[in-house]
């Protein structure tokens, strides 16, 4: 009979080797794309560009007791970009002017640079057409006209793109909701325009 030799041991499967080498090469990798990246963001310190109302003014209102509504409105949308390093796009910008879910007018803007660390203004004039009033948006105007309040909502979206370093493109939706209030006899800004894609 054998005697069991007890300074054999048992090899380990290469096959475990060869797990554990993966394992480590992959831990190595995603440190280095960790320091990476973290380089990258204090370069750059990438911020979001986002969109704003600067200034709206309705210019005219007609409105008659058949329930006719006619408007004329300045609006004033900034595109800023407080990126330090980097130019921004602005792309498939649209926004829709409602007065009681009824549609006023379309905004719309085709692609646009933003340089870094500026912004750009786009100027509106909103001209709509004679618009017919249901009876529930007739009673909002009925009770706008007599507290000397009128509510509009103006809501929209656009699409930017900016670069973070040589080879990344950061992209990003920007949904801009708002109400815009006017005393509709001189057709200033009640209570301040002050919405913005930034908090969205």
């Amino acid at each position: 009979m054998p005697r069991p030799n007890p300074r054999r041991r048992d090899r380990p499967n290469p096959l475990i080797w060869l797990v554990a080498i993966i394992c480590a090469v992959l831990a190595v990798l995603v440190i280095i794309a960790g320091i990476i990246i973290f380089s990258i963001y204090m370069i750059y310190q990438p911020k979001i560009p986002y969109i704003h109302i600067t200034y709206a003014h309705l210019n005219k209102l007609n409105y008659d007791q058949t329930g006719s509504l006619e408007v004329e409105m300045a609006i004033t949308i900034a595109a800023e970009n407080h990126n330090a390093k980097a130019d921004a796009v602005f792309s498939a910008a649209g926004f829709i002017l409602r007065f009681h879910d009824i549609e006023v007018a379309q905004l719309r803007a085709d692609a646009f640079d933003v340089a870094k660390n500026s912004s750009l203004p786009l100027n509106y004039v909103v001209q709509s057409s004679v618009i017919p009033l249901d009876e529930g948006a007739m009673d909002e105007m009925d009770i706008a006209l007599k507290q000397e309040k009128i509510s509009f909502t103006l809501n929209g979206q656009t699409r930017t793109r900016w670069r973070v370093g040589i080879f990344l493109s950061v992209k990003f939706l920007l949904h801009m909701p708002c109400q815009l209030q006017f005393a509709p006899f001189n057709g200033s800004s009640v209570g301040g325009v002050g919405c913005s894609s930034k908090s969205h």
